[in-house]
């Protein structure tokens, strides 16, 4: 059974394969396919519209539909396949929160509208988020949580095989599952967000906005968060000091980038 299971695991992943994410050039495992990804997060969205109440700001949802098809237009010849975008505000003053799901739809919080200053600053949130789409992050993250689950799986028919005692095997399971947590599942969200910054910038930089709002932009974030930060080891997210730094570093790289798009995107 265990050589069963490794077989078909080699055949999803020479099936499916690496891809290579645009501008940092990283390879990144896909066994899953884009289109059926893009499918399934077109019904899943539509369901979170239903029982989330989407704002009827003018204002809002025009500043998020102007500053999101802008970066969408820079971003899209770099799209895997099929990409149907969509920019939804949704009302929820207490979330300081945006996020993006395959195939182009993307939703940000009003709680997080609210303490956005200028279209600079929105562009550096939503070309992170259309970051995440392009650089194909669910399925690499839908990845990882296939070969972890197929980790545990294997170590678990291994273990039945062995002369371990039942708490013995219980215990290196659940040490098995910690370990693929914090030593694969977190630090691939780490890379990814740390990566969908780089590219964002680039993206709203493009587009034509001030990348230098992206700091000002995170160090307020930084700001309001209330409570000790995790530790970034158990997080899923870097800490703000290292992304502000990695954007600060990013800098000289995208503001000749941004100067040039002043002059020809408005």
């Amino acid at each position: 059974m265990l050589v069963r299971f490794v077989v078909i695991l080699s055949t999803l992943f020479f099936s499916f394969g690496c891809t290579t994410v645009p501008h940092t050039g990283r390879t990144a495992l896909h066994l899953l396919s884009n289109e059926e990804l893009a499918q399934s997060a077109s019904i899943s969205f539509s369901t979170l519209k239903r029982e989330h109440v989407v704002s009827q700001d003018p204002l809002l949802n025009a500043q998020v539909q102007r500053v999101g098809r802008r970066i969408a237009k820079v971003a899209e010849p770099d799209m895997p396949g099929f990409v149907d975008w969509e920019f939804v505000v949704f009302e929820d003053d207490e979330q300081l929160n945006a996020f993006a799901m395959a195939g182009g739809k993307v939703a940000v919080y009003t709680g997080l509208l609210n303490i956005i200053e200028t279209d600079d600053e929105l562009a550096a949130v939503i070309g992170h988020e259309v970051a995440h789409v392009v650089a194909g992050h669910s399925n690499e993250r839908a990845s990882q949580q296939l070969l972890a689950v197929g980790g545990a799986a294997a170590l678990q028919i291994g273990t039945r095989m062995s002369d371990l005692s039942r708490t013995e095997r219980s215990l290196l399971l659940a040490a098995y599952g910690a370990g693929s947590s914090v030593g694969v599942l977190l630090p691939f969200s780490r890379t990814h967000e740390l990566e969908a910054d780089q590219i964002g910038l680039l993206y709203a930089a493009r587009a034509g906005y001030n990348p230098l709002a992206s700091v000002h932009f995170w160090e307020r974030m930084s700001a309001n968060k209330s409570g000790a930060a995790p530790s970034e080891l158990l997080s899923t997210h870097p800490a703000d000091s290292r992304r502000i730094n990695k954007i600060k570093v990013q800098l000289p790289e995208v503001m000749p980038v941004y100067r040039k798009a002043q002059s020809t995107v408005k």
